[in-house]
């Protein structure tokens, strides 16, 4: 069984992305974290010199301190002359007694900003993540406000998972959707889609993730919709920004012949294979290609099992010409890539694993030269 892959290029990207900004104005004093290190959320990064805003809070507290005694003595004072209701007296007291309701609430709305302001000299991480470097170093004058006005101080990224961001072909979209619907999910949504990545100095598909977000429309412009894939990075050594491949399965697992590629002849724009056939015969077999994985063709037609492919001396063979062929396995190596596309694929299904048998032609051969056939691998 092998799985057609999908390849595409893209960038990585971080879930969460912060930039790291002052709320409030003032002096920083002490930035307690190493540049480029890993901070947990909650972390304190930025701490802006707090005396003025201890100041403003414990004189915002005083006010509602005296409000609170304010407000206890009209109280004191409004019971003590009940006798007293029906008069104006009573009428005016009872008006200076909701002025100090008002008041102590509004005394307690500004204390409330100003414990606000005083938490605010102290600048944490959002989240979990990698802190970059200070854009402003201890002893600068900040500002804080609103973004635009606020001054930024550094910038925070996640770490674990990353996400890599590739244009489909809408064309590709519609197959996976077919795919998706055959392995009887709803939608492609909701398939849980295995994909690989391989970053840019690496040479095998080594990371292993999902797609787990496709967008809601296609560009009209380009043809493709997003998707993308979620990968674990708990050591943290994938970086946004990173170019990787990504390869996404655009098939289910399939039976197929397969041959080494090399065998594979080209005529205008006709595909052949040399086939030792009966007696030991040279014939050439036109034939349709499918997808390569690694060394090996997939032959989707013009080929049957058991048809004894020629591999090398392919200069020499002559169709209609005789050869004296010996078989030889299929090496190894091209058959790595075949189980790696198997075993990775959404729905894993067994592949071959041992060596083909193979024949090879003598320097001996009568005829015109000898060939190097070997039997087209048909894996189970």
């Amino acid at each position: 069984m092998v799985v057609d892959w999908d390849e595409y290029s893209g960038r990585l990207q971080s879930p969460e992305t912060a930039s790291i900004a002052a709320r409030v104005s003032g002096l920083i004093v002490t930035a307690p974290f190493k540049e480029g290190a890993l901070v947990n959320k909650g972390d304190i990064l930025f701490v802006i010199d707090d005396r003025p805003f201890k100041a403003d809070l414990d004189n915002k507290r005083a006010a509602v301190s005296k409000d609170n005694a304010q407000l206890s003595l009209a109280d004191v004072q409004l019971h003590r002359s009940a006798e007293l209701l029906k008069t104006r007296v009573i009428a005016q007291q009872d008006y200076d007694t909701d002025q100090a309701v008002a008041q102590l609430a509004a005394d307690k709305a500004s204390e409330d900003t100003s414990a606000l302001n005083f938490e605010w000299t102290r600048v944490t991480s959002p989240f979990t993540g990698r802190i970059s470097r200070m854009d402003v170093t201890v002893g600068n004058l900040v500002n804080g406000g609103s973004a635009g006005q606020a001054t930024q101080l550094s910038t925070l990224v996640s770490v674990d998972p990353v996400y890599c961001y590739v244009p489909v072909p809408e064309r590709s979209y519609v197959t996976y959707q077919q795919v998706a619907r055959q392995e009887k999910h709803t939608s492609l949504e909701d398939a849980n889609i295995s994909c690989l990545m391989q970053l840019e100095n690496e040479t095998d598909f080594g990371h292993t993730g999902t797609v787990d977000f496709i967008d809601n429309t296609v560009d009209p412009a380009t043809g493709t919709i997003q998707m993308r894939g979620v990968f674990p990075n708990p050591q943290g050594l994938l970086k946004p920004g990173l170019f990787a491949r990504l390869r996404i399965p655009g098939s289910t697992p399939y039976q197929a012949l397969l041959v080494p590629d090399a065998a594979v002849g080209t005529q205008q724009d006709e595909r052949f294979l040399l086939i030792a056939g009966a007696n030991d015969i040279v014939e050439s077999r036109p034939v349709k290609l499918g997808r390569l994985f690694g060394d090996l063709r997939v032959i989707s037609d013009g080929l049957k099992p058991g048809d004894r492919v020629i591999v090398d001396g392919l200069q020499k063979a002559r169709p209609g010409a005789p050869v004296n062929p010996s078989e030889e396995p299929i090496p190894p190596q091209a058959m790595q890539a075949l189980e790696d596309s198997v075993a990775a694929s959404p729905s894993p299904a067994p592949a071959s694993s041992g060596s083909a048998a193979g024949t090879t032609a003598p320097d001996t051969a009568p005829g015109d030269g000898g060939g190097s056939p070997t039997p087209v691998h048909s894996p189970p």
